[in-house]
């Protein structure tokens, strides 16, 4: 099974990412700020029981050796309760009293915090020193262990980041289900369209929403526009169909007098039969022509070209056909007429509109293929000369199918077609017009 991309999930990927990513960062600068305030909480507990213990009377402090043993790990009853060692020393560095198990410091360490590596393990020990005030008569150290401190300071951390460790997969659920809500006006809208009959009116339900509006309008425009292409394709299949029955018929009609005719009878069926074959043969081109216009727009793209040289080469092929006929065939055309669309196609229409105007005019006619820059557009035009006529169609076919392809063309760049007149009202030719580039906005 091909897997396909879903905007679900990816719409989740992309929120739950940020999130672990937030997350995490949150996490770790809580985690560093755990350890921070653990540390200045540690330093404020060592500086206050020096502020206390300097507030005593000097009487309170005695001399005793064993005053380390004091310390009882059993007397601690809180999770941030210190395990703390103090040393206080008289003016002169003699040991007044001694409590807790870290080892004995220098006394002639500076004052203030410090971290220190007593003992013959030179473990590492956090410890503030201050002498009394004014007569200098004692000084006290506040110590304690490093490996404590971390402890707490690692508890604490913990404490501040473990809520949102437990809180993430509550927030991801509750994203979850908001990104599913969020997206089934989507879902429904999908289903709608899935459900699309081609060919078939319809009118899509829109969610209220603001973001779905010009999606629903290009949904529906481009419905409309092919079910009007459709309709127009199938008349337009319709009306070939019908002005190719009438020269079959005619093939099979003249094909069987020709089987019983009468020897003088048989050039008049003879020119019957080609006159019918060769309106067959006009009829199946323009069909072919009409199917390529639709093949060419779905299937390939469009290119940049120079629609004036493209009209000269095209005036170009028809020089001799134009001669034979007593036909001036000129063009009117700036150097350069750059236009993005399909250029097979403009041919086409381009050669229908010159080929019935040398069918349809009588000799001498000016034919005239004017090319303008702005707005882009294509005019064939005839200007027969003083005192002429307009000659009955030396084509066999009118110039009604021919102009359906033209037109075909015309919508597909984006013009109209539309017939031109001289001065006098009477018709001039016809005109393609403005053509806009396709796929860049036209």
């Amino acid at each position: 099974m091909k897997y396909r991309p879903s905007l679900q999930r990816e719409l989740l990927a992309w929120t739950l990412g940020g999130l672990v990513a937030v997350w995490l960062a949150f996490i770790y600068f809580g985690y560093l700020t755990g350890e921070h305030e653990a540390d200045e909480l540690t330093d404020g507990h060592l500086a206050s029981v020096a502020s206390l213990l300097l507030a005593q009377r000097a009487e309170a402090f005695s001399s005793r050796p064993d005053a380390a043993a004091l310390s009882s790990p059993g007397l601690k009853a809180h999770d941030y309760q210190h395990s703390m060692s103090v040393v206080i020393w008289d003016g002169n560095g003699r040991v007044l009293a001694r409590t807790g198990e870290a080892p004995m410091p220098d006394f002639q360490l500076a004052d203030g915090f410090q971290t220190v590596e007593l003992g013959p393990q030179r473990q590492p020990w956090r410890l503030f020193v201050r002498w009394n005030e004014g007569e200098r008569a004692r000084r006290v150290a506040v110590l304690l262990s490093i490996e404590e401190r971390d402890a707490l300071a690692t508890d604490i951390a913990e404490q501040v980041a473990t809520p949102g460790l437990w809180l993430l997969p509550v927030v991801a659920l509750v994203l979850v289900l908001a990104v599913r809500r969020g997206l089934r006006p989507l879902n429904r809208l999908s289903e709608q369209v899935r459900s699309l009959e081609v060919g078939q009116a319809f009118e899509l339900q829109a969610p209220p929403h603001e973001e779905f509006q010009a999606m629903v309008k290009a949904i529906e425009t481009l419905s409309s526009r092919y079910t009007s292409a459709l309709h127009r394709e199938r008349a337009l299949a319709n009306e070939f169909a019908h002005e190719l029955r009438t020269p079959l018929a005619s093939l099979q009609l003249q094909v069987e007098l020709l089987k019983t005719a009468e020897p003088g009878a048989l050039p008049a069926i003879v020119q019957q039969l080609d006159k019918d074959a060769q309106r067959s043969a006009a009829v199946i081109h323009h069909l072919l022509a009409l199917a390529r216009a639709s093949r060419t727009q779905l299937a390939e793209a469009a290119a940049s070209f120079d629609l004036a040289d493209l009209v000269r080469k095209i005036a170009a092929d028809y020089g001799e056909k134009a001669y034979k006929s007593r036909h001036e065939l000129c063009v009117s055309a700036p150097d350069t007429v750059l236009l993005r669309g399909y250029g097979t196609l403009l041919e086409i229409a381009i050669r229908n509109l010159i080929e019935n105007s040398l069918a349809h005019t009588p000799a001498g006619t000016l034919v005239e293929v004017r090319v303008e820059a702005d707005p882009v557009s294509v005019e064939v035009r005839d200007t027969p000369q003083a005192g002429l006529q307009a000659a009955p169609a030396q084509g066999i076919l009118g110039l009604g199918l021919g102009h359906q392809v033209v037109q075909k063309v015309a919508a597909i760049h984006g013009a109209d077609f539309v017939k031109t007149s001289h001065a006098d009202g009477a018709v001039a030719g016809y005109r393609m017009g403005p053509l806009r580039d396709i796929g860049q906005g036209g």
